[in-house]
């Protein structure tokens, strides 16, 4: 029994020391690395300069120059199917040229019928004059003046199915139609225009863009490098005359028109040229550039930078031009602004 005893503490002993030789084996444990020190990098902004100029707005863009004087060739009277267009955009033409023309069915042979018919009332009163009688010859006058009126009649038809020219000058519009095509009463066939006669036209794609002008403001035309003149506007969208032919109402409803003081040596109509209209200018304002204007939430502010110190300022802003900004309240010249 003694020796049993003395064997298991001997086994005893021996597993505890196997156990601590087995842990003496395994690797101790390695503290985590700690992540190396990263210097933040510097914030790089676009900045500007707040400084003190002049800005405008203002109308700009590139027209043409038209007549004041002008014509539109219209049959009113009648309508009725094309015979021929006798003119061409560009030409010139005298007070009286033929323009256009109707056909008439059948009034070459009335015509014709109606001349000799004429010439025998004539005849007739000859005869009736070598014979004395005077019943006849009262009776061959008053057919005479019959044929006469007749004749009178079919020419005043054959004349109200022509257009010609009321003034000399330039013709600018010709309609598109072919021989026998139907032309209405009033429809505009030809428009004659005075070349000596000439004003500056800016038609605008956006109309709203010019709702600001008002007649008598001044202008400055200008074409290439050695042509500059004054102006004043004589005529706006809201100015214009009052008129139910839609195209010119359309077109009014989107022209200026400037009267210019010195027109260029070669102008002519259809001559191009830029416009520029000051709508309102302030000196010596604070300005910055457009891009650094902000806008969130009804607030309109900036961002300021003072030394790394980076702020937002609500400003007042007063006359804006397609690249600058008026600051009228919260900046002052030389301070530091970032860009968008």
């Amino acid at each position: 029994m003694l020796k049993l005893r003395k064997f298991n503490l001997a086994m005893s002993l021996i597993v505890s020391l196997s156990l601590l030789a087995g842990c003496s084996l395994i690797p101790a444990e390695e503290e985590p690395l700690k992540p190396p020190l990263v210097k933040p990098a510097e914030q790089n902004y676009s900045t500007d300069e707040v400084k003190m100029g002049d800005i405008r707005r203002e109308v700009k863009g590139s027209g043409v120059f038209e007549s004041t004087a002008s014509e539109l060739a219209q049959f009113k009277s009648q309508g009725g199917r094309l015979k021929k267009l006798y003119v061409s955009s560009g030409d010139e033409v005298k007070k009286g040229d033929l323009l256009a023309e109707l056909v008439v069915d059948g009034l070459d042979v009335q015509t014709l019928e109606q001349k000799l018919g004429l010439e025998r009332a004539e005849y007739a009163l000859k005869q009736a004059k070598q014979a004395g009688n005077e019943q006849e010859i009262h009776i061959a006058q008053l057919q005479l003046e019959i044929e006469k009126l007749k004749l009178d009649k079919l020419e005043q038809t054959a004349e109200q199915s022509k257009l010609r020219a009321t003034m000399n000058g330039q013709v600018v519009f010709v309609e598109e139609l072919a021989e026998g095509d139907f032309v209405q009463p009033y429809q505009t066939l030809v428009r004659v225009a005075d070349p000596s006669k000439l004003r500056f036209s800016y038609r605008s794609s956006d109309a709203g863009s010019i709702g600001e002008v008002q007649v008598g403001m001044n202008a400055v035309i200008s074409a290439g490098k050695n042509y500059e003149s004054t102006g004043k506007v004589v005529q706006t969208p809201s100015s214009a005359p009052l008129t139910t032919d839609p195209d010119l109402k359309a077109k009014y409803g989107s022209t200026l028109y400037v009267n210019v003081d010195k027109l260029p040596e070669d102008a002519e109509i259809g001559s191009s040229a830029n416009v520029s209209i000051v709508l309102v200018e302030h000196k010596n304002a604070v300005l910055i550039p457009k891009s650094g204007l902000r806008s969130y939430l009804g607030r309109t502010f900036v961002r300021v930078l003072d030394g790394k110190a980076l702020r937002e300022v609500d400003v007042e802003v007063g006359i804006q031009s397609s690249t600058e900004v008026e600051i009228v309240r919260g900046l002052k010249e030389g301070q530091t602004i970032v860009l968008n």
